[in-house]
């Protein structure tokens, strides 16, 4: 109803309840939303107690609505219908009883034992009602919601019709709708904002005039009955949609406590502050989180500390994989909403999730999805991915919100119980399905200590300033649309990146897979985090709390003893010194941890290799054009793994890496080969080896398998990375590449997508093997330029060179 915003909220047993006109002549008709007898008995009476002693007989009347809980009554009150056919202008209050939890240390949420009555505490029957009543009746509240004229709500009727582009709902049934939705409003102010959930989603979206008359086009399309349209669009939303539940909002919210804190520290570590400000930007406009997908835990951490904020749970994209018993049931009724894998050619499915997104969008209900689609087995950031973000985008050009803010989040873990696995999925192991036994051993893998789990917010992206917003036009450029969309993902993931903090877990990892096998003491380990922790502070890269704890010997020691409580790192005792070690079989879980901080650091990886090109002096003495053609060549190179500025602006990056290491590395690169090869010597630390060693030997590997294959022959690619996986093996063990890591599917994945790019992939295509034989040449001098710098790293770890 206008406005119908919660204003007043009673104690059942209050003694002076408020009369919602202040003209005694008005009379004022109340909208009961009562679910038993019991609740009716006392909204009347409330009524009674609020009437005015001067009133006049017959100005307060009580109509009753179909009542939000318990069973629903079909269809509307006909004393409803009388009203509003009536000539007269009634003030029309709506009315509820509302139950609520008991308070135990201030707060007033559902917790376990509350189940042992077998109802919801906000939710009681009848008998528990009384019981309610007679015991704890400060439990009992009645709220009344903001009245509103009859003539204001026929002006809103039209309006919506005319928005809706023709005939809406009846009257009666837009009045009901409203009034329930108002009385949420109402009630939510009194239970908290966490109880933001959804009402009538089912009558708002299927009933809305626009999606009806594109379920008459589609009818048409697909030579099909209006009426088997329908029944396909309520199935459709019925899988999708998510259906919140106060009840288990509370419960679940207890339960993932219960699960992360058996492997992690207690408190999650963010910034309140920061989490206020997105909660204030969600009044204004709808928010978007985009979270990294490093493990399974990722929804529940974020979902919990909006909990422990008072903020409601997001509107979460999940795959249908997902969608088993108990976890169905219960993260839906928690805001996840199911999609699935393919839908292409099914045009009514993708009309319904679009129609969803819209009222998400529309009602300013907070959506959370992946950026990256999957979880990283890498570790690395992934690609992202379009889909999801296309709707929301689409919904906001066609006018839904005046403005949606994205936010990107990243989630990071001292260490994740899914490495393992990840190791092996990496050497070809395929991925275990989800079902109720794996989610078993989800819980039981929680066990073992991981450390802490930190979230950090990116800045937030608004739509409004981040894109143009044309209106649709059948001639507009789909293509131009395409690249603002893929623009925009890319800037939420470099944002993520920005704020991804270093841990003391994944920087010992990058300097200890840096040191190739040898095992180094706590000491040796400490020496070898000086330069990168001078790095890190000195370029004000973002820290957990605990990465300084690496300047001491108790701190690396605390970091390499939780490194080798999970096996990813070898403690050997049996000296007079305590050692520890990489091991062969351990570089791909120590490389997730390095990969996960690893954007740090590449474009000082790509500096070192092109002062090695520049330093060989092949550029005919213009060291300074041999290093810049040598930088972008890289950054080509690399383009599928990292998220690299535009190009003017990563030269200034490179611009900025070199002046941090020599402030006169101008002057220096343009005096020659010696001046580049002396700007690499004095480079701290070195990088290249730690960094682009992994994947510059995979992309041998790939370039090596594609060279042997026949010109004119199909080109199978999984087979193609299965075949890598034997032949890196071989490199291995002919020490032909030194990582482990670098024996990798998602990384020889990575090598094809580049050598797809470059059409090297294509069958009989003229000059073929001469191209793919210069792929590979190029590829051996990119490797042999790293192990330059394994050596000069190798040097000053000897004492050989400053």
């Amino acid at each position: 109803m206008h406005g119908m915003n919660p204003t007043v909220e009673i104690n059942a047993h209050a003694d002076q309840p408020v009369w919602p006109s202040n003209d005694p002549d008005r009379e004022v008709v109340f909208l009961l939303d009562a679910a038993s007898s019991l609740e009716r008995d006392l909204l009347e009476a409330w009524v009674q107690a609020a009437l005015p002693a001067q009133t006049p007989p017959g100005r307060a009347r009580m109509v009753a609505l179909p009542p939000s809980r318990g069973r629903r009554r079909p269809g509307v009150d006909p004393a409803l219908e009388a009203v509003l056919a009536a000539e007269d202008d009634p003030l029309l209050a709506p009315l509820r009883v509302v139950w609520i939890p008991p308070e135990r240390d201030g707060v007033r949420a559902v917790r376990p034992r509350d189940l042992l009555t077998f109802s919801d505490p906000r939710d009681p029957g009848t008998l528990r009602q009384r019981w309610i009543l007679r015991r704890h009746p400060d439990r009992c509240r009645i709220v009344l919601a903001e009245p509103a004229p009859v003539s204001d709500l026929r002006t809103r009727w039209a309006e919506a019709g005319h928005r809706g582009g023709g005939t809406t709902t009846g009257l009666p049934l837009f009045v009901s709708r409203q009034a329930a939705l108002s009385l949420e409003r109402s009630e939510r102010r009194l239970r908290g904002m966490r109880y933001k959930v959804p009402k009538l989603v089912e009558e708002e979206i299927l009933g809305a005039p626009a999606f009806r008359a594109r379920v008459t086009q589609l009818a048409r399309q697909e030579s099909r009955s209006e009426a088997d349209i329908n029944r396909q669009t309520v199935s459709d939303l019925r899988e999708i949609a998510a259906a919140h539940s106060p009840l288990f909002i509370d419960l679940v919210a207890w339960l993932i406590r219960k699960l992360y804190t058996q492997g992690y520290a207690d408190e999650i570590q963010y910034d309140r502050e920061q989490l206020g400000r997105i909660a204030a930007l969600s009044q204004r406009s709808p928010v978007v989180f985009l979270p990294t997908h490093k493990s399974n835990l990722d929804h529940l951490a974020l979902q919990y500390i909006l909990y422990e904020n008072g903020l409601p749970p997001n509107h979460t994209a999940g795959g249908i994989n997902m969608n088993f018993f108990p976890v169905g049931p219960l993260v839906r009724r928690t805001g996840t909403f199911f999609i699935r894998r393919s839908f292409r050619d099914d045009a009514v499915y993708k009309h319904v999730l679009r129609s969803y997104i819209d009222y998400l969008v529309e009602k300013r209900f907070s959506l959370e999805w992946y950026i990256e689609g999957g979880r990283s087995r890498s570790g690395k950031l992934l690609p992202p991915r379009f889909g999801m973000l296309a709707y929301v985008v689409d919904a906001w050009r066609r006018a839904k919100s005046e403005n949606v803010q994205l936010i990107p989040v990243a989630i990071a873990y001292d260490q994740i119980q899914e490495v393992g696995g990840y190791s092996d999925e990496q050497e070809g192991a395929s991925k275990e399905k989800e079902s109720f036994g794996w989610f078993l051993g989800v819980i039981r893998s929680l066990r073992r200590p991981y450390g802490r789990i930190h979230i950090r917010f990116g800045e937030p992206i608004s739509l409004r300033s981040q894109l143009e917003k044309p209106e649709r036009e059948s001639g507009a450029d789909p293509d131009e649309s395409e690249i603002e969309l893929q623009k925009l993902a890319f800037e939420v993931s470099v944002r993520i990146n920005r704020v991804t903090p270093i841990t003391p877990i994944s920087l010992v990892t990058l300097a200890l897979l840096g040191t190739g096998d040898r095992a180094a003491t706590v000491g040796e380990t400490r020496q070898s985090l000086v330069n990168l922790l001078r790095y890190v502070q000195e370029r004000k890269l973002p820290t957990t709390a605990q990465l300084y704890h690496l300047e001491s010997d108790s701190g690396v020691r605390r970091t390499l003893e939780a490194l080798a409580a999970n096996d990813v790192v070898t403690r050997f005792d049996g000296g007079p010194e305590c050692v520890y070690r990489i091991g062969p079989e351990q570089q791909l879980a120590a490389a997730y941890y390095r990969n996960t901080v690893i954007h740090f650091f590449v474009n000082a990886a790509i500096a070192e290799l092109a002062l090695v090109h520049a330093g060989e002096g092949g550029g005919g003495g213009d060291s300074v054009a041999e290093f810049w053609d040598e930088t972008m060549r890289l950054r080509d190179l690399f383009k599928f793994e990292f998220f690299f500025a535009e190009k003017n602006q990563f030269r200034e990056e490179i611009r900025d890496e070199l002046a941090f290491q020599n402030a006169e590395w101008g002057q220096r690169l343009a005096s020659g080969p010696d001046g580049a090869h002396a700007l690499l010597r004095g480079t701290r630390p070195f990088t290249a080896h730690r960094v682009i060693r992994p994947f510059i030997e995979s992309y041998r590997v790939v370039s090596d398998a594609l060279q042997q294959c026949a010109e004119d022959a199909e080109i199978d690619r999984d087979a193609l990375v299965s075949d890598c996986l034997g032949l890196g093996k071989q490199y291995q063990l002919q020490e032909r590449i030194q990582s482990r890591a670098s024996v990798s599917k998602v990384l020889f994945g990575t090598a094809l997508k580049l050598a797809d790019n470059r059409r090297l992939v294509e069958c009989g295509a003229p000059g073929q093997g001469a191209a793919r034989a210069a792929f590979a040449e190029e590829i051996r001098d990119v490797h042999r330029r790293v192990e330059v710098v394994v050596a000069l790293a190798a040097s000053r770890r000897a004492g050989l060179i400053d």
